[in-house]
């Protein structure tokens, strides 16, 4: 299929690409890498009159530590991503990044890009709330920065206003002892189950999944040990029934990833 007609304009920084948001308002919508508006647009799930392109915009991407935090811009790809070398502190995040479809996507979509889409199965949306990363945007009134846990709503539905765009996602705390791991029925598929764990978050060990809920979902388990953590979160979650996948098969997938990948974390 093809995407239903729409008017292309091409943004030359980002305050460019503001004032045409808020000119356009709602029926506007950002593109940069395209990996998943272009496919929602091509199925008709998503029929925006128009297009704002910013992949030339300067100053969007790239990668930079200052103090303890990592600051990865809104362009920066998947791939950018998985070939830096961020160090002990934040090697989930490049480890991560094999889970994301094939290379073509990765060397194509974009980090602001998946989280501005807000798949709760997405690795950087699980990321981003494992590790209390903020999401910064800018839109007519300046700046904003949101708290990863308040960002996403609900499925594909985020805190963002109309007229605002993703510049840049700050991870604050380093995770040397951290992983995600995930299930999909076939290489480079979204994820039945994604499970990441921290074991050394503020208040204990932390869980987030992915495709549980429309959002990712947290747990924080008191239990200690790869199997009864694991047992715990599976206990948790709340799940049901749907077309081609039962609660029970979901609820083992929670069980075996996370114990996965608290074992993995703790090899760090």
């Amino acid at each position: 299929m093809k995407p239903a007609a729409f008017t292309y304009h091409r943004a030359h920084s980002v305050a460019g690409a503001v004032e045409l948001l808020t000119e356009l308002g709602e029926d506007a919508k950002i593109i940069a890498g395209g990996q998943s508006l272009v496919a929602m647009m091509n199925f008709r799930l998503a029929r925006p009159e128009h297009l704002i392109d910013i992949t030339h915009l300067d100053g969007l991407s790239g990668i930079r530590r200052d103090g303890d935090a990592l600051h990865i811009g809104a362009l920066t790809t998947h791939r950018a991503a998985e070939k830096a070398d961020l160090g002990p502190d934040f090697r989930l995040l490049s480890g991560a990044m094999r889970w994301v479809g094939h290379l073509p996507i990765r060397t194509r979509g974009t980090v602001g890009g998946s989280i501005s889409h807000a798949d709760a199965t997405a690795e950087w949306c699980v990321l981003a709330v494992l590790l209390d990363a903020v999401v910064v945007a800018h839109g007519a009134s300046g700046r904003r920065e949101i708290a990863a846990a308040e960002f996403f709503l609900g499925p594909f539905t985020t805190a963002l206003e109309p007229d605002e765009m993703v510049v840049e996602v700050v991870f604050g705390r380093p995770a040397r002892r951290a992983a995600l791991t995930e299930y999909a029925d076939r290489r480079g598929d979204f994820a039945l189950v994604a499970a990441a764990v921290d074991l050394d978050a503020p208040g204990g060990v932390s869980v987030v999944l992915g495709g549980v809920g429309p959002v990712p979902v947290t747990v924080a388990p008191s239990s200690h040990g790869a199997a009864a953590i694991a047992d715990e979160v599976a206990g948790a979650v709340e799940l049901r029934d749907e077309p081609g996948i039962s609660a029970h098969y979901r609820r083992g997938l929670v069980r075996t990833l996370t114990a996965r990948a608290c074992e993995e974390a703790t090899t760090r």
